[in-house]
């Protein structure tokens, strides 16, 4: 392995590492809050709007998200509603994990007891407060885990916007592996999602340490 290789090129993967992490970040950004605001409409007693967001869960969770970036890029066109590629790609991925985070926070929510509702207007606190102070660090603890797996699994599934011609990580190991007939890009591909990999998991960590006072 040529380290004059690996130098020339290094500033390919890095510069698809960065609409990897890119991709990643606005992912998150969009993803979290849908997923919150739908898993509340999910344990709502307004049963046509649970019915519509079982629905959208249904759908999302139910196909892969591969086709639903096909669709969003190659299908909506046909209807009129055009994306660019980085934007088909951030919405497609915004969609499906917001469904995926949606399940995450309703099993949170459903897993207070309602008795801890009952204390708190018992001692006078708004359903703002008791959301803010009581129920959310306790769903947060809960669901850290398993949004934890989501994240990390959002970390590799960035590699399926190849199918729309976006330069990502794996796309730029694929186009030196085939130039240059050599398997080292991808290695150094593998390298940097475990780093990546790594570095969440850290955070992640982190983060339910900071949540482990709330037993």
């Amino acid at each position: 392995m040529s380290l004059n290789y690996i130098s020339e090129i290094l500033p390919s993967l890095l510069d698809g590492t960065k609409l990897t992490l890119s991709l990643f970040f606005w992912t998150l950004i969009g993803s979290l809050p849908l997923g919150i605001l739908v898993s509340i409409g999910l344990i709502g007693k307004f049963k046509p709007l649970k019915w519509i967001l079982d629905l959208y869960v249904w759908l999302m969770r139910g196909t892969p998200l591969l086709l639903q970036l096909i669709f969003v890029f190659y299908g909506l066109p046909i209807i009129g509603i055009v994306f660019p590629r980085y934007e088909a790609a951030v919405f497609a991925f915004i969609l499906n994990y917001g469904a995926y985070f949606a399940e995450i926070f309703r099993g949170g929510f459903q897993s207070i007891d309602p008795g801890q509702y009952e204390g708190a207007k018992v001692l006078r606190l708004s359903y703002s407060q008791t959301l803010r102070k009581i129920v959310i660090p306790q769903v947060v603890k809960i669901v850290i885990p398993s949004i934890g797996n989501e994240v990390i699994n959002l970390v590799k599934d960035s590699s399926l916007v190849y199918v729309i011609g976006l330069g990502d990580l794996l796309r730029a190991g694929n186009v030196a592996t085939a130039r240059d007939v050599t398997l080292v890009p991808l290695l150094m591909v593998g390298v940097i999602y475990l780093i990546l990999i790594g570095i969440c998991t850290f955070l992640l960590r982190k983060v339910e340490n900071r949540y482990s006072y709330y037993k």
